[in-house]
């Protein structure tokens, strides 16, 4: 009870006043997000911020069913920052690498999409460089082929990444704009899937018109 009151509290008074007024998110078509899980936010990673912007976006009444999925290796590194990631970001933990042929590394988002739960997950595996989208990584094919009635929203996030850079712990001002895609389905085929999922992400980025510089 008392962590849900400080996940709460986290979010309500500092990370949203933070990046919705102080840094001052532009969000595209905020109300397509979906409004009840369990679903898939699929999105660029270049921050930090990432995460929790996301995670802004939402009523805070969905704060209980958002699970950004994030590496175990980072985030799990020593006991404060263990109980930080778990109960107050709240994330899904993964292993970047498989221990054995029989793990299951996906395990822990079944569980938290067959509970109703908004995944949040960033397919490029780890933060790029600033406004510099990667190709996503198959994972996320796997993951639509076990749930095919799950929609995949697709989320082209840019700004965050000059915001808080990698490798730097002081926030930048800096315009940053979220776009919100429409949902796809698994089709059936992985390098389809793969490349529907690539374009939309490409359609959302050329969508802001952002010059090289920016």
């Amino acid at each position: 009870m008392i962590t849900s009151v400080l996940r709460y509290l986290f979010f309500a008074v500092l990370v949203r006043p933070l990046l919705l007024l102080i840094v001052g998110i532009n969000v595209r078509r905020l109300k397509s997000l979906p409004q009840q899980g369990p679903a898939v936010i699929v999105a660029n990673h270049n921050s930090h911020l990432d995460a929790l912007a996301l995670i802004s976006l939402f009523p805070l009444r969905l704060l209980p069913q958002l699970r950004p999925l994030a590496a175990s290796d980072y985030f799990l590194r020593n006991r404060w920052q263990t109980w930080i990631a778990l109960h107050i970001i709240g994330i899904i933990p993964i292993e970047r690498q498989a221990r054995g042929m029989h793990q299951d590394r996906l395990a822990g988002v079944g569980t938290a999409l067959e509970a109703g739960n908004i995944v949040i997950i960033f397919p490029e595996g780890s933060r790029g460089e600033p406004e510099q989208l990667s190709q996503f990584k198959s994972g996320v094919a796997h993951l639509a082929r076990r749930y095919p009635t799950v929609p995949f929203y697709p989320l082209f996030i840019h700004g965050l990444g000059k915001t808080l850079p990698k490798g730097e712990a002081l926030l930048v001002p800096f315009f940053c704009d979220i776009f919100v895609g429409e949902p796809l389905y698994w089709n059936g085929d992985k390098l389809e899937f793969m490349a529907e999922l690539s374009q939309r992400m490409n359609n959302l980025a050329a969508e802001g018109q952002f010059s090289p510089w920016q």
